[in-house]
């Protein structure tokens, strides 16, 4: 289902650089950020897009399967608290 799904991480500041008709988020305010709000990612199927490539501070491409490694990470995620 999500084979030829690639997600690329970008700095929000740059968000205003890509092109929403390029990738699968519909617009700004629907993309999520990092905990700290510095970060963002886009995805998308096939090729980089063209806006996403012309950025030139964005991560490599990750897969599905890597980009949920990714979000469960602290950067992404808020770790479970177990009750003391």
């Amino acid at each position: 289902m999500y084979d030829d799904r690639k997600y690329v991480v970008i700095y929000y500041n740059d968000i205003n650089q890509i092109d929403f008709s390029e990738i699968l988020e519909s617009s700004i305010e629907t993309v999520r950020r990092s905990i700290d709000g510095n970060l963002t990612f886009v995805k998308y199927e096939g090729d980089m897009p063209a806006s996403v490539e012309a950025l030139t501070n964005r991560s490599p491409e990750f897969t599905h399967e890597q980009f949920l490694l990714v979000l469960a990470s602290p950067d992404w995620s808020i770790p479970d608290v177990q009750p003391v």
